[in-house]
């Protein structure tokens, strides 16, 4: 299974390197006003994927935290209230101490 994996990852390296070669010219990207920036297409492509992909594993982390701090809330001993005292009847009660 091991080599499977390893044979998968080995594939798709060398098809991202055989396609960045191929396609390694600048891409000019018009940005606000007269200014412009350009960057190599793999490059750009690589920054888009990244910038898909963030937001949506930010969010899958957050919920994951969460479900995680409900679990160990839910696994705590449950705090139980000690006993009130008794309450002092007044014919008990002496204040003065002989």
């Amino acid at each position: 299974m091991q080599f499977l994996k390893t044979l998968f990852w080995m594939v798709l390296a060398v098809s991202l390197a055989i396609f960045a070669t191929r396609n390694w010219r600048d891409v000019t990207i018009d940005l606000w006003g007269p200014l412009a920036a350009d960057i190599k297409l793999p490059l750009l492509m690589a920054l888009m994927v990244v910038l898909g992909w963030l937001p949506t594993w930010l969010i899958l982390r957050g919920r994951l935290w969460q479900a995680k701090r409900k679990l160990q809330l839910l696994d705590r001993p449950a705090v139980v209230a000690p006993p009130a005292p008794a309450p002092i009847a007044s014919d008990d009660f002496d204040p003065v101490q002989r």
